[in-house]
């Protein structure tokens, strides 16, 4: 029996390569996919946000809001 938790490496392959779990081709969508950062179809082009975790989402705001931080303080300094 497969660990919901823990899904093999052959699942979590599976998954990215389905066009179910992709909206439009670039969102990544999978309410069964808990990881955070999962890779993007092409996995050389490094990782995307899973949109149906919540945790992911939060993770993206919390990088988007320190981007904006760093930026701003940056800009300050001129």
């Amino acid at each position: 029996m497969e660990d919901p938790d823990n899904p093999s490496p052959e699942i979590q392959e599976r998954w990215s390569k389905d066009p179910n779990n992709w909206i439009w081709g670039l969102i990544y969508y999978n309410r069964e996919d808990k990881r955070l950062l999962p890779p993007k179809r092409n996995p050389s082009m490094g990782f995307t946000v899973n949109f149906a975790n919540p945790k992911s989402v939060l993770f993206m705001i919390g990088f988007i809001l320190f981007a904006v931080f760093i930026v701003s303080m940056i800009v300050r300094k001129h």
